[in-house]
């Protein structure tokens, strides 16, 4: 399929009667629907010019999807790959989320790691970290942005210093439709999310006030999250504005996983089936997380967590701005 396909696709009038409770037409459709996802939202972020759409087309999409995923099933969709989740940032992201925490250009960074991975953690080291960012961490439905919900979703801010104690902290439980009743949250194994929890709240996508003050705050802050390229893929077809800001440059994204690959020696050293780079095992080695702890699973804990560790790491590696 290519974009104009992708395109004429989205434009076709979607009639559900016609194909709800037909297993073998609801899957014919979410396939086609979701290789439009792809090839639309990769259009709009490596077109050299202006896109020829506007990504509010996308999200409508990825929200019409995500309406004929509830009527197949979560439970059928949850060994599905995801079409939309991304593996990791780009090199050229990670360049400007340390460009942006040591006040300089990402090309001054990109041209240092001239494109080996391995000579990150030397960029990391090469001037003093400061600045503010948010920390944010959200909990979902699922893997699979185009088919599941945002439940929950915490964040609180942080300055870059040796000492400083995050604050401004905020955290909020998105609803679910009413289809998903009957059955425990998705997930809940995991972050142990009930109905009670979200019983009465508004989905994410309908919570337009939310996103509004999320929004402003990535604007006005980089956001760093724990794998980030997951909050990334979600923010961008779930928070009206977010992918359009996030290629004008308006949206930096720090990947606190990569921090910890880039800085904390451990991580080579461990076998990579322990998940040495998982925010849990690291907040255990730098001491933020004690030995016979979990990670909480819910997203201002997880936050509070992570920034608490990456101020470790950085303090370890005396990184910081005297």
């Amino acid at each position: 399929m290519n974009v104009s396909q992708a395109l004429e696709y989205e434009r076709q009038p979607f009639i559900p009667m016609f194909i709800y409770g037909d297993h073998g037409a609801m899957e014919s459709e979410r396939q086609k629907g979701e290789e439009a996802l792809k090839v639309l939202e990769t259009e709009y972020f490596t077109a050299e010019g202006d896109p020829s759409f506007d990504f509010a087309t996308v999200r409508d999409l990825a929200d019409r999807n995500r309406d004929l995923c509830d009527q197949i099933g979560e439970a059928r969709l949850r060994n599905v790959t995801p079409a939309t989740l991304s593996r990791g940032l780009s090199d050229a992201d990670t360049c400007a989320a340390i460009g942006k925490m040591q006040k300089r250009t990402a090309a001054s960074v990109m041209r240092e790691i001239r494109g080996d991975r391995d000579a990150l953690g030397v960029a990391y080291a090469r001037k003093p970290i400061q600045g503010t960012v948010l920390g944010i961490d959200i909990e979902t439905t699922g893997r699979a942005p185009e088919r599941g919900y945002i439940i929950n979703v915490g964040w609180e801010i942080m300055e870059l210093t040796s000492d400083a104690v995050p604050h401004d902290a905020e955290a909020h439980y998105c609803g679910l439709p009413d289809i998903y009743r009957g059955e425990d949250v998705p997930l809940s194994n995991i972050h142990h999310i009930t109905w009670d929890d979200i019983d009465g709240k508004k989905p994410f996508r309908e919570n337009k006030e939310l996103q509004k003050q999320l929004l402003k705050l990535m604007k006005k802050y980089p956001y760093m999250a724990h794998n980030a390229a997951f909050e990334d893929s979600w923010f961008k077809i779930h928070l009206d504005g977010y992918a359009e800001a996030r290629r004008a440059g308006k949206i930096i994204v720090i990947d606190s996983r990569q921090i910890c690959r880039s800085l904390d020696a451990d991580v080579r050293s461990l076998p990579r089936e322990s998940a040495p780079a998982a925010l849990e095992n690291w907040a255990r080695r730098r001491g933020t997380l004690a030995a016979d702890a979990n990670e909480q699973h819910l997203g201002l804990d997880d936050t509070d967590l992570m920034l608490r560790t990456v101020q470790a790491e950085f303090n370890l590696k005396n990184l910081f701005a005297k």
